[in-house]
């Protein structure tokens, strides 16, 4: 659906249909004059296209089987303490809402609670910011017990301050968990006092969430299989890289948000050796503190992570932003998104390319610094999946050390020893004994060579 302006741009013709469950008006209140320096970056205003935020808004709406009856920009010259736009901007939603017979507006920004509640009441109808639209979808898509407690641990502390039951309006839309359903299904019913207790509570469970994590990654570590951790734009292809990576089947569909719970699977590298790949959540623009502070526990498998790959859509108009929203979850998460030494930088869908735009890409991705790449791949396609891996392999095997030994054939503890705790790259017996190559962390290069007499290699 293109959006429509309230600056003057020409009405599309529409037909006043019956009332549908779910129609909702989305409204993208961005500012006319652009901000500068650092603060327009970290708001989005620099490089993000507004039509392209609105796009973007809407199909969040529609992730979530929202009937979207229009998409209208509606640029503000500064933010009303009150409403957040202007009276007349109010009106003209209001009109325009009831018109529309829609029984929700989203708002593509962050309200305060107060600006919440007045707007609901001068436009007759719910209201959504993003944060709480996005916040609906993690919990629509939270299938691991894990990610609905991060989920419903997020609403509750966004809730906290705002209206009880505030999305009943939609209680004819399904029923189970969520926030947007119906009877039957958990509702903030409670004064504060409860809520904060319920809190509580989540944080206790989520701390045994992370405590069984903790005991898997540590199980993980005793085993010479390095992770890879997958982040992303929503959308930028990561599941459908995950499948193509790891002969997977894990949901991927073109739907921002279409997969939430983190998934782990063995990856092949070329020269036999083996690696877990762990598929993330997706990031998003000014992606809501909550969620960040939430799935930390979720995210920790990219901050244990060996090799990060960053999954961008190229093809995307807003390439670029995107690149800038992620770097900026990933600060948020400790992580250095210029280290060239753990995180490769993947440009993905390049199928969706013709010959002379990937000729232009090659040649942007050549010149970048050699410790900089850029793998140009397609997901759908297969298309420079060959080369990732292989550098894959290259980053994960700089971090290790490669050890020539020579062991005797009836040593069978240390042989299994071996097995379990490197990666065994070579095995010849000789005279009854194994001649072998094996590439370890540094942790236990000093158990290696005491035990084995194991020799380093000068090179790789």
């Amino acid at each position: 659906m293109e959006p429509r302006n309230f600056d003057g741009e020409a009405d599309r013709p529409r037909s006043a249909g019956a009332k549908q469950t779910g129609r909702v008006l989305v409204i993208g209140p961005y500012l006319r004059v652009r901000a500068s320096g650092a603060d327009a970056q970290s708001e989005g205003y620099v490089l993000r296209d507004a039509e392209a935020r609105l796009d973007e808004a809407a199909g969040l709406a529609r992730a979530i089987d929202l009937v979207v009856a229009d998409a209208i920009i509606a640029p503000i010259g500064q933010i009303r303490p009150a409403t957040y736009i202007g009276k007349g901007k109010v009106e003209e939603i209001a009109g325009l809402a009831k018109s529309l017979d829609v029984e929700l507006v989203v708002m593509d920004c962050a309200l305060a609670p107060i600006q919440q509640r007045n707007l609901e009441k001068e436009l007759h109808a719910k209201v959504l910011d993003r944060t709480g639209l996005i916040l609906e979808i993690f919990g629509r898509r939270a299938k691991t017990k894990e990610g609905s407690l991060q989920v419903e641990l997020a609403h509750l502390n966004y809730q906290r301050s705002r209206l009880v039951r505030s999305w009943t309006h939609l209680e004819r839309q399904r029923g189970g968990f969520g926030f947007m359903g119906g009877p039957g299904e958990t509702q903030i019913e409670a004064d504060r006092r409860l809520i904060q207790e319920r809190i509580a509570k989540l944080e206790g469970e989520l701390k045994k969430v992370q405590a069984t994590r903790r005991l898997h990654r540590a199980g993980r570590q005793r085993v010479p299989y390095r992770v890879v951790a997958l982040v992303g734009y929503t959308n930028a292809g990561k599941s459908t890289l995950f499948n193509r990576l790891t002969r997977a089947e894990v949901q991927a569909a073109d739907m921002l948000f279409a997969t939430l719970d983190p998934t782990l699977r063995a990856l092949s590298l070329p020269h036999g050796g083996k690696a877990m790949l762990s598929d993330t959540v997706g990031f998003i623009s000014n992606l809501p503190t909550q969620l960040v502070a939430a799935f930390r526990a979720t995210l920790e498998e990219v901050l244990e992570a060996d090799v990060i790959l960053h999954v961008r859509d190229i093809a995307h108009e807003d390439a670029e932003a995107q690149q800038s929203d992620v770097d900026a979850v990933l600060r948020q998460l400790g992580i250095n998104p210029d280290d060239s030494g753990r995180i490769i930088e993947v440009w993905n869908k390049i199928d969706r390319f013709d010959v002379e735009q990937r000729e232009e890409l090659l040649n942007i991705a050549a010149r970048r610094p050699e410790d900089h790449p850029a793998m140009l791949v397609s997901a759908v396609s297969g298309e420079g999946i060959d080369t990732l891996l292989a550098v894959i392999e290259e980053r994960l095997a700089a971090k290790r050390i490669t050890l020539d030994l020579s062991i005797d054939a009836s040593d069978g503890a240390g042989i299994s020893w071996l097995h379990r705790n490197a990666e065994v790259l070579a095995k010849e017996l000789h005279d009854g004994r194994f001649d072998m190559t094996v590439r370890v962390d540094e942790t236990k290069r000093d158990i290696v060579v005491n035990r084995f007499d194991a020799v380093p290699r000068l090179s790789v």
